[in-house]
C-alpha cells in the first residue's frame, strides 16, 4: 500500500507541476500584453520585467492552485480508472477509500501553500511590485529632468534645474511652475531639491529645501518662505496610465485587512462600501485555500463516473466543473459586496455546496453506482475498449 501510495502521489505532483506551469505561462503573456505600454514606454530590461512578473505571482498562485489540484487529481484517477487500475485493487480487497489518504495529503500540502499565498505571499508581491513601478518611476524622472533645460513632459507642470547630481540626482537652483491647482498659479524656486518616492502612498514627489512659493490668484500676489515641500509627480503619466496611488482590498496585506473589518462602522472616515469590500476579501483569502481540499477530493469521485474517457477531454470537463465553482464564488463576491448576502455565506456556499456533492458521489463511487451512468454525447470521446 505504501508503494501504491507513494506512486500515485508522484503523479498527482507531476501533473500539478504541469498544469500550474502551463496556467502560470498563459497568465504572464496575457499580463505582458496588458503592460506592454509600461514596459515598452520605459525601456525595461528582462531582468526587470522578470522582477515584476515575481511579485505577481503570489496573486496568481492564490486563484490557480485549486483549479492545479483539482486538475492533478481528476486525470490521476481518470487514467487509473481508464486503465482498469482501480477494478483491479477493488478485486485485490482494496476499497476505493484506502486509495484516498495519498491525494487527501496532497491536497493538504496544496491547501497551506495556498494559505501562504493568501496570508503573506500577496502581500509580499504587492508591497515589492508598487516599490518596483515607484522606482522605475523615479529613475525615469530622472532621466527626464536635465540640466539646464525646461521639462513639459509632465501635464500641468514645468521643471527646472540649473545643475544635476548624476550619483544621487540632487538638483541645484529649482525651478518648479507648478499650474495643476486651478485658477491659481505657484511659481516654487529652491537652491536645493530631489526626487523621492512613497510607496505606501503610491507618490513619486520632488523634494525642495529653502525655497519660496509665488502664488498668483487674479491679480494678487502671495511669497511663502517653506524649509520642506514636496511637489507630487503624477504617475499616470509616466506609468503609461497605471495607477498606483490607491491601494485596493485585494492588495492590501492579511492583517491591514483585518484591522479594517473588525474596526467595522467604528472607521468613520472610511466608506460602507469599501469596508464591505474588504470584509469580502478577508472571507475570500480564507475560502479559496480551503478550495483546494475541496475540489481535490471533489475529483476523486468524479474521474470514477468518466470511465474510459480520454485525458484531452477529461481537462476539459476538469475546468468546466471549476468554471462551474469560480462562477458560484463570483456570485458570492458579487453579492456580498453589494450587502445582498453576508460575505460569510456568499464566499462559503461553493465550498460547502461541492463538500457534500463529494461525499454523496463518493459514497456512490465505492458502492458502484456511480460507475453505472452513462452521458451520450460523451461515448465518442471514450477510449476504444481492446
Amino acid at each position: 500500500m505504501k508503494l501504491l501510495h507513494r506512486n500515485i502521489f508522484k503523479e498527482l505532483i507531476s501533473i500539478f507541476t504541469l498544469s500550474l506551469s502551463g496556467f502560470m505561462g498563459l497568465i504572464l503573456i496575457g499580463r505582458l500584453l496588458q503592460f506592454r505600454d509600461l514596459f515598452m514606454g520605459q525601456s525595461l530590461s528582462a531582468l526587470e520585467m522578470g522582477k515584476l512578473f515575481i511579485y505577481l505571482c503570489p496573486f496568481f498562485l492564490l486563484m490557480l492552485t485549486p483549479i492545479a489540484t483539482m486538475i492533478s487529481i481528476f486525470l490521476t484517477f481518470l487514467r487509473m480508472n481508464a486503465d482498469n487500475e482501480i477494478t483491479a485493487l477493488k478485486s485485490g480487497g482494496i476499497s476505493l477509500y484506502k486509495l484516498l489518504p495519498a491525494p487527501i495529503i496532497f491536497c493538504l500540502l496544496c491547501t497551506g501553500a495556498d494559505f501562504y499565498f493568501s496570508l503573506y505571499g500577496l502581500s509580499w508581491g504587492t508591497e515589492n511590485f508598487r516599490s518596483a513601478l515607484m522606482e522605475i518611476a523615479r529613475t525615469q524622472s530622472q532621466l527626464a529632468i536635465q540640466p539646464g533645460v525646461f521639462n513639459k513632459n509632465f501635464p500641468g507642470l514645468v521643471f527646472y534645474a540649473d545643475g544635476v547630481d548624476e550619483k544621487n540626482g540632487v538638483m541645484r537652483s529649482v525651478f518648479v511652475r507648478d499650474n495643476t491647482r486651478g485658477d491659481m498659479t505657484a511659481t516654487i524656486v529652491a537652491p536645493l531639491g530631489e526626487i523621492r518616492t512613497d510607496p505606501k502612498m503610491g507618490r513619486l514627489l520632488i523634494h525642495l529645501e529653502n525655497g519660496r512659493i509665488y502664488q498668483q490668484e487674479n491679480e494678487q500676489l502671495s511669497v511663502l518662505k517653506f524649509k520642506n515641500y514636496d511637489v507630487r509627480i503624477p504617475l499616470a503619466n509616466i506609468l503609461q496610465g497605471y495607477d498606483v496611488a490607491e491601494l485596493r482590498p485585494k492588495e492590501m496585506s492579511w492583517e491591514k485587512l483585518v484591522r479594517i473589518s473588525r474596526a467595522g462602522d467604528r472607521a468613520g472616515e472610511l466608506d460602507p462600501g469599501f469596508i464591505q469590500k474588504v470584509k469580502v476579501e478577508v472571507q475570500k483569502r480564507l475560502a479559496l485555500p480551503v478550495a483546494c481540499l475541496v475540489l481535490g477530493i471533489f475529483a476523486v469521485p468524479i474521474a470514477c463516473i468518466f470511465k474510459g474517457l480520454k485525458q484531452q477531454y477529461g481537462l476539459i470537463i476538469s475546468m468546466g466543473l471549476f468554471l462551474v465553482y469560480y462562477t458560484m464564488l463570483s456570485l458570492g463576491v458579487t453579492f456580498g459586496e453589494s450587502g445582498v448576502l453576508a460575505p460569510v455565506i456568499g464566499l462559503w456556499l461553493p465550498n460547502v455546496t461541492f463538500a457534500i456533492i463529494s461525499a454523496v458521489l463518493l459514497k456512490m463511487a465505492v458502492m458502484e453506482h456511480s460507475f453505472s451512468i452513462r452521458i451520450p454525447f460523451l461515448s465518442k470521446f471514450r477510449r476504444k475498449e481492446a
